[in-house]
């Protein structure tokens, strides 16, 4: 029976991408149309979406024209000479059918699981854009700082060509430099760097211009396993010297070590006087197992045993 209703209906990822699907075939239609446009009227979308948005359109009614734009962005700039971590590159990619596919789930919020090398750093750039049209802050939260720094400079190449600007956080960026790159329209970084801003912010600062991130609308984890679970595992805690400890360890070292002597010394005693009242009443014999004993000496035993239950707890 669910047999024959999936063959009917579908599954739920199958109806999923072919909801998506039909996206697909409106931002390919787009992409044909802007070929036609010089680089300077593509580049001028990017102000024009912007417009749009400030006066009331959804981004999601922005998604197709948004996308087919980054595509042809990146068709323009096929075999364009690039820095990219101090090696000359030449861009290489526009985006396949299934790499939008990717970036429509992206931006429903939704993980998307790509292999490697069917360029998930592409995909990203797609929902990058379109909600970075939106003014608000867009971030891509990457595993380590040479990943930040390289799509920065490798894919955010896209961005700038469209008019974005981009910055990079890094463990090396000093702390009077991130405001700066955190009013960039899409800033890349490590979980522990926005981690860490996001405490200096809400526990250190003395006034609001002090604050570095300016707000938090949209972010891409990227290796969302990676980060979600694994590095969650070890939590971000700012501290620092201080002038004066408060710890309390010197003054308290010798008392507590008289006490755990005594206490050592008692649970010694009362093991002992436990094994010797059990000893005597023959309870560590096979034979005496199940014998009946007096009131009077049970009694004792569960004295003894109470004893014992004091030294193991």
């Amino acid at each position: 029976m669910m047999k024959l209703f999936k063959k009917m209906f579908g599954t739920a990822q199958g109806r999923i991408i072919k909801k998506y699907s039909k996206f697909v075939d409106q931002i390919n239609d787009y992409e044909l149309q802007y070929q036609m446009l010089s680089d300077d009227e593509l580049r001028q979308k990017t102000e024009q979406f912007k417009a749009r948005v400030q006066k009331g359109e959804t981004l999601e009614h922005l998604l197709p024209e948004a996308y087919a734009v980054v595509k042809n962005a990146c068709r323009r700039m096929l075999d364009t000479k690039l820095e990219v971590s101090g090696f000359h590159q030449e861009w290489d990619m526009v985006p396949y059918d299934v790499q939008l596919i990717g970036a429509i789930a992206m931006f429903y919020n939704s993980i998307a699981e790509m292999q490697t090398g069917e360029g998930k750093t592409l995909t990203a750039c797609l929902p990058l854009y379109l909600n970075a049209l939106s003014g608000k802050s867009v971030h891509l939260v990457t595993v380590n700082d040479y990943l930040a720094k390289r799509d920065c400079e490798w894919v955010g190449s896209i961005f700038r060509w469209l008019g974005l600007t981009t910055g990079a956080l890094t463990n090396d960026t000093p702390l009077d430099e991130r405001q700066q790159i955190y009013q960039r329209n899409i800033v890349y970084g490590t979980a522990s760097e926005f981690g860490f801003d996001y405490l200096r912010d809400h526990s250190m600062i003395q006034n609001k211009e002090q604050l570095v991130q300016r707000g938090h609308f949209f972010a891409i984890i990227d290796e969302v396993d990676s980060i979600l679970i694994d590095e969650a595992r070890t939590p971000l805690i700012i501290s620092g010297p201080v002038d004066q400890s408060n710890q309390m360890y010197d003054d308290l070292k010798k008392g507590v070590g008289i006490l755990v002597k005594k206490q050592i010394a008692l649970c010694n005693v009362w093991a002992t006087q436990a094994r010797k009242v059990l000893l005597e009443l023959g309870l560590f014999n096979e034979e005496n197992i199940g014998q009946e004993l007096s009131k009077e000496q049970k009694k004792i035993k569960e004295e003894a045993l109470f004893d014992l239950w004091k030294v193991f707890k």
